[in-house]
């Protein structure tokens, strides 16, 4: 056997270490579908922390055998880019919970919903992650403007707010219902069905709101990605950290969000301190240059940008700490 490949080079990283990232992967989406989840029930709020929580364990010890195989500066890299994704991610959630009372998907379904999402999601990352590297390996520029797209998002999102988005006015909603069958109920855990057509009387295939669900959901993550993907770029330019920091973080957005979907409330102000996150990794490229250094260092990008959020997520849980109705008050 020839092991020269495993050797060989697949974007600035051996090709075994992408093998053996993408197997882990593979293994933990086995687990979770195949063993932890084969039947449809509705999650509980304590084992999704627990399964939160393991992701997030898994998450850190791959950012700790990056900081040990390729030194302190991938590794830190690796954690604030991983920490960015993950705060991104409870954005996620509010918007998912939308998509499922939209749709009225049931719980005990919703983590089918979910696990076919990640999987879109990943190849949808991979697919913009492989163009973002391309175009900053041969244009050195476009982190400029990845930058300033940052600055601007995270300005907006303080000035302007975050509204919900309105579902039924999305346009690919609205065409995939004119342009295809849907049911207006749900078949189980179907994603499409096969029934009379009301027009014709002849069997046809329907696809079910549980689909429409899904569709819903992969195009709200490829919103998050032009936010997150130009994020992790300003903190790094190596597609492995990129890619695998942002894995890491997406992989355990199932569990997240039932252990979340019913306080997300409480996070309310963590917004803003997203907001200034996004501002902060913008301008970093701009610092740099103004005070002649080569790159921000990473010590202090992790530092500000673990304090910022751990004070959005303190300053969240005391100003709702008496419920809503006093949260509003105040």
């Amino acid at each position: 056997m020839d092991f020269a490949f495993f050797a060989a080079d697949w974007l600035g990283k051996p090709a075994w270490m992408w093998l053996a990232f993408i197997g882990i992967v593979a293994a933990l989406l086995a687990f979770d579908l195949g063993v932890l989840h084969k039947e449809h029930r509705p999650i509980e709020v304590r084992e999704s922390l627990v399964l939160s929580g393991t992701y997030i364990g898994l998450g850190l010890a791959f950012g700790a055998w990056v900081w040990w195989y390729l030194g302190a500066e991938p590794g830190m890299n690796y954690l604030t880019g991983f920490v960015v994704e993950k705060t991104l991610a409870l954005d996620n959630v509010f918007v998912i919970a939308l998509i499922f009372a939209f749709f009225a998907v049931p719980a005990h379904y919703q983590h089918r919903v979910l696990f076919w999402g990640i999987l879109g999601v990943i190849v949808l990352r991979a697919i913009m992650i492989g163009l973002g590297a391309t175009l900053v390996s041969q244009f050195g520029w476009v982190l400029y403007i990845f930058a300033v797209f940052l600055i601007v998002t995270g300005v907006k999102m303080l000035v302007m707010g975050d509204k919900p988005p309105a579902l039924e006015n999305n346009a690919l909603i609205r065409l995939m219902r004119r342009r295809f069958n849907v049911t207006d109920e749900h078949h189980g855990e179907r994603f499409f069905v096969k029934q009379p057509d009301p027009a014709t009387g002849r069997p046809a295939w329907f696809v079910t709101p549980l689909f429409m669900a899904l569709i819903a959901i992969e195009i709200a993550d490829l919103i998050f990605a032009v936010d997150s993907v130009p994020a992790i770029f300003a903190i790094t330019t190596d597609p492995f950290i990129v890619y695998t920091s942002n894995i890491f973080a997406i992989l355990g957005l199932r569990a997240l969000y039932f252990a979340l979907a019913a306080v997300i409330e409480r996070f309310r102000y963590l917004k803003p301190a997203l907001a200034i996150v996004l501002v902060f990794i913008g301008s970093k490229i701009f610092i740099a240059d103004l005070l002649g250094l080569e790159k921000f260092p990473p010590a202090v990008s992790l530092g500000v940008t673990l304090g910022i959020i751990a004070a959005g997520i303190v300053w969240s849980l005391f100003k709702t700490r008496g419920g809503s109705a006093r949260a509003g008050a105040a």
